[in-house]
């Protein structure tokens, strides 16, 4: 308030309300008596006036109505302007009830004096917005005549709600310098129609008439839901007009408050994955994470820190954040301090494969929940140090579990991977008999559970930011093979569908993530290079180098024999393997770990080799 009385428009919006006040007012009387006021009348007007003005401008000022700036006029103002003079007439009507007993006093007078109020106040509003964006409009001047190189003329592709947010921003805000022209959209109802005054002006087939007819300078890019050929297509559309385009971030990254509507960017390899937004069960995952306890291993890498970043989300008591990495370690907690204003954590700074670090951990902070994203997950160093493998995805998430269920965590869920799917490699062994570790604690309290899935874009182990740096230095660009497909997901998408199925277990399952259609890093390769404005084998070279050790051909998401069960959730499906004696496979499954280890404490490859393919009778090196 104090900040009002320093600002002079707030001056003048008081006055012009109290014009309309007094007008309204003596415009109902006049109405009501068909403009030939009685003596008693306009006397009676003039009496009610001053009580009229008071009950009007302290209804509106003690709700809030000159705290908005009128240049953005929205409907829920005109909405509060309802609620405001249906306040002040039924004040009004109680003052005169009271005092003058409503006798002589006619009641059609206070229904059209609450009608002309709105009518007056919402109009001078809608006016006064209405003069800002056609001023704002006006200031970039458009002439189709001269079409100048340099320009702000944009063209919209996309006539949803996402390109209706681009153009309200557009007219509302002096940070987007851009004039917008037209939208184009395949949706052929939508043609001729227009979106705050902006037409669809025809399909994307039409873009490069469009983009000469138009003077159009750059192109952006609205399309809140896409697939990965329809993004594709509409990608090199704007590729062949040789123009610039940006592209809408993504709604989940808008609605997370990652980034705002205004930051249009340079279209990223993500978006060709054409993935929709995740849709999250957020009061089930709030039950379980909100004012509780959680303790993220690995939480300074690709998925740990996304799944921190997540939680955060569901406002949780405490977060105890464990990882092996410095470096990776303070980087969450300066990104939690700093960026995300969340100061209820503890950094611990060590191993998973360290079992008195964990006991102890657990001990002192006693985790509700607990996401174990620590390991070790590069095909080819595992190939090369098997025993790293057992020490510390196998024997450390030994160590993590049986810290859980010793101390009463409610919920245990394990990030896994597609690679633990038939294994051809080390480390998709080792993550597969992570999987089986869940059924040494059949009897646990602690409801344990893995998420299985795929390559996730931008991870550290991911080939994109390989692919970018070898475009940046000018190639080439090194695929392992033409043939070889892998499945993608962002990491925020990975990290969210990890949370929603910590909902929905009851112990023992592997959750398998939707991951749409595999992809050809070769395909993807070729992609990257588009984005960068080069040509693939033109510019760019593309070499094949022949698989590592340890790599196959393709990746799958479930073992023959499992039996998959479709969840509620549409990304989301669910496996669990049964054992006809439990009791006998634990046993004989102790002595293979013990036995594992012991090899692995005296470096002993071969042994490791001998012992995992003892546990997972599936795993084929041979590929």
């Amino acid at each position: 308030m104090l900040h009002n009385l320093r600002n002079a428009n707030f001056y003048l919006m008081v006055l012009l309300d109290l014009i309309i006040f007094c007008v309204a007012f003596y415009g109902a009387y006049l109405f009501r008596f068909d403009f030939s006021l009685p003596e008693y009348a306009s006397t009676q007007c003039l009496e009610l006036l001053k009580y009229t003005v008071v009950i009007k401008f302290s209804v509106f000022l003690g709700l809030g109505l000159y705290r908005g700036m009128w240049r953005y006029t929205s409907l829920r103002d005109l909405w509060h302007i309802l609620e405001a003079t249906f306040l002040q007439s039924l004040i009004l009507v109680t003052v005169v009830l009271y005092k003058f007993g409503f006798s002589g006093f006619s009641r059609g007078v206070f229904i059209i004096d609450w009608m002309l109020t709105v009518f007056m106040c919402g109009g001078m509003r809608v006016m006064i917005r209405s003069f800002y964006a056609f001023k704002d409009g006006n200031s970039i001047k458009f002439s189709p005549e001269s079409c100048p190189a340099e320009g702000n003329n944009a063209l919209i592709i996309g006539a949803g709600r996402a390109g209706e947010k681009v153009v309200r921003e557009i007219r509302s805000s002096g940070q987007l310098k851009y004039l917008p022209v037209g939208f184009l959209d395949n949706d052929k109802s939508k043609r001729g129609r227009t979106i705050h005054g902006v037409p669809v002006l025809g399909p994307l087939s039409d873009l490069q008439e469009l983009v000469q007819n138009k003077c159009v300078n750059e192109i952006l890019i609205a399309v809140a839901e896409a697939s990965g050929a329809e993004m594709r297509e509409i990608i090199d559309a704007c590729k062949e007009t040789g123009l610039p385009y940006k592209i809408l971030p993504g709604m989940d990254e808008i609605i997370n408050g990652k980034v705002g509507i205004k930051a249009l960017r340079d279209v990223s390899y993500q978006d060709l994955l054409g993935r929709a937004p995740v849709q999250l069960d957020t009061t089930a995952i709030s039950d379980y994470l909100s004012g509780k306890t959680v303790l993220v291993t690995g939480c300074g890498g690709s998925i740990g820190s996304e799944l921190v970043r997540q939680v955060v989300r569901f406002n949780p008591a405490k977060l105890i954040l464990v990882d092996a990495s410095e470096a990776n370690l303070y980087g969450i907690q300066m990104e939690l301090h700093h960026e995300l204003k969340f100061h209820d954590y503890v950094t611990v700074l060590g191993s998973v494969q360290d079992v008195l670090l964990m006991d102890e951990t657990f001990a002192k902070f006693k985790p509700h929940t607990v996401f174990h994203a620590a390991a070790y997950k590069h095909v080819p160093m595992m190939e090369r140090n098997p025993w790293q493998a057992v020490h510390n995805n196998i024997c450390g998430t030994k160590n993590v579990m049986t810290a859980a269920d010793k101390h009463g965590v409610a919920r245990f869920v394990i990030v896994s991977t597609d690679k633990a799917v038939r294994p051809t490699n080390i480390m998709g062994a080792s993550k597969r008999v992570t999987e089986l570790l869940m059924r040494l604690f059949h009897n646990s309290e602690t409801t344990f559970m893995a998420v299985r899935f795929g390559n996730v874009v931008g991870s550290s182990g991911s080939v994109v930011p390989l692919f970018r740096r070898q475009i940046e230095k000018g190639g080439p660009v090194t695929v392992t093979h033409k043939d070889v497909t892998r499945y993608f997901m962002s990491i925020s998408e990975a990290a969210q569908l990890i949370l929603q199925a910590g909902v929905m277990a009851d112990g023992g399952e592997i959750f398998i993530l939707e991951m749409g259609e595999p992809i050809k890093i070769a395909d993807m390769a070729r992609d990257l290079i588009r984005l960068s404005g080069k040509e693939p084998d033109k510019d760019i070279e593309i070499i094949f180098t022949g698989l590592r050790e340890g790599e196959k051909l393709y990746e799958e998401l479930i073992t023959e024999g499992e039996g998959i069960v479709r969840t509620e959730h549409d990304k989301i499906m669910v496996l669990k393997g049964v054992e006809n004696d439990l009791e006998a496979y634990c046993a004989q499954f102790k002595n293979q770990l013990a036995e594992m280890k012991d090899a692995a404490d005296k470096f002993h490859a071969g042994g490791v080799r001998v012992m995992l393919h003892d546990v997972v009778p599936e795993f084929d090196e041979e590929g």
